[in-house]
């Protein structure tokens, strides 16, 4: 008996395929770590053959980078506008602390376990490669904002002031590896940053 065509499982081509790989790297990465992960659990995982990875990445370095990228951009961070310098730090370094946490820390724990000696890069160009411009970009709109607003003078706030809230953040986060509280954000706005500026 044959099935019909609208209950036919339907085969997975070009973007929707490269996704489907790159969602199950991730989620095999998350689960097992970089050192345990290979071509063939990612290759199983997707219920695919290793030869449709193999066509798209040289090896598993690259499939790993190819992932942590896709993830950040499936799931992007909101750009807060909340009226204040304050309120707009506090939301992004919670989301930061919090809900990008597990991104932060899986591709830190990827890079300690070895993921940049298959590459041929450097430690930057990986940072570059996994977390793009897109922090960079979000940061300097927030301070814009502020700016505009009268909040903050930017000729006058050395860049790194305005890098530290996030340096800290991420020092967290990569000391820790695990969800910064939101106690710990707010005394680095209030405590730290915002008496500095008001200087």
């Amino acid at each position: 008996m044959s099935t019909p065509a609208d209950k036919r499982p339907q085969r997975r081509r070009g973007p929707a395929l490269e996704a489907a790989l790159l969602d199950a790297t991730w989620d095999e990465l998350v689960e097992t770590g970089f050192a345990k992960l290979t071509m063939e659990s990612v290759a199983a995982r997707a219920k695919t053959g290793i030869a449709v990875l193999y066509r798209r990445w040289a090896n598993k370095d690259e499939l790993v980078l190819a992932a942590l990228s896709h993830y950040r951009h499936s799931h992007p961070a909101d750009l807060p506008d909340s009226g204040t310098l304050r309120g707009d730090l506090l939301i992004a370094l919670i989301g930061m602390g919090e809900e990008r946490a597990s991104f932060v820390i899986t591709a830190a724990l990827a890079g300690s376990a070895g993921l940049l000696a298959g590459t041929g890069l450097s430690p930057a160009q990986a940072r570059e490669r996994i977390f793009g411009e897109q922090p960079a970009v979000r940061v300097q709109t927030i301070y814009r904002r502020a700016a505009s607003r009268g909040e903050i003078d930017l000729a006058r706030t050395p860049p790194a002031v305005l890098a530290m809230p996030y340096d800290l953040v991420r020092h967290d986060l990569l000391l820790r590896l695990e969800p910064v509280s939101r106690e710990r954000i707010r005394s680095i706005v209030d405590d730290l940053f915002l008496p500095l500026i008001r200087r």
